[in-house]
């Protein structure tokens, strides 16, 4: 019996996370990111301004995500570590990308649009480029207690600021290009730099 109000609970959090992240993006699309507070998305998913904290850590969360460790550590696995890190990178991330279902194509160029037409959050994505990248630094595979090497990490930083650029123009140009051709027009721009 616990087992079923556990997952009675798990499915309500989904459904209370989704219809608030829902509600938001439809009044972001509608008055502006700047001009919709989180007691405008709370109310109209029916819920509390604590709630939405308790799924949210603030509106640039809702719209700006980090990636899942876990994602990113089982694609770089597949990846030689004999290999530049750059190399290893653009392959994977190639492949999380190709997993996208059309959902999430829909919901990232959503969210992008919005990140391109909010001054703040172009500037904020820089700060959220960051965390990703610290993100991916801790799913890239090592010696146990080794870290990246200096150089290794400002790469990497690189190649998340391209692939931030690459995700505001495509978010510019409508997605009417694909993302990954514009990735690596951005990653060739970097390399030949």
């Amino acid at each position: 019996m616990a087992t079923e109000s556990g997952d009675w609970r798990s499915r309500r959090f989904e459904a209370t996370h989704q219809r608030l992240y829902d509600v938001a993006l439809a009044l972001f699309g509608e008055h502006g990111f700047d001009r919709v507070s989180v007691g405008q998305i709370a109310k109209g998913a029916g819920v509390s301004v604590p709630t939405f904290y308790a799924h949210f850590a603030s509106k640039e969360h809702l719209i700006m995500q980090v990636p899942v460790t876990g994602e990113f550590a089982a694609l770089l696995a597949e990846e030689p570590p004999a290999q530049p890190l750059p190399d290893r990178f653009r392959r994977a991330l190639h492949r999380w990308i190709a997993q996208w279902p059309p959902r999430a194509w829909d919901d990232a160029l959503i969210r992008w649009r919005i990140i391109a037409a909010t001054p703040a959050l172009r500037t904020r994505a820089a700060e959220f480029e960051r965390t990703s990248g610290d993100v991916i630094a801790d799913a890239i595979p090592t010696e146990p207690g080794a870290r990246l090497s200096p150089g290794d990490s400002v790469a990497l930083l690189a190649y998340m600021s391209a692939y931030t650029a690459a995700l505001l123009a495509w978010a510019d140009g409508g997605g009417t290009r694909k993302l990954e051709e514009i990735v690596d027009e951005a990653f060739d721009a970097l390399e030949r730099r």
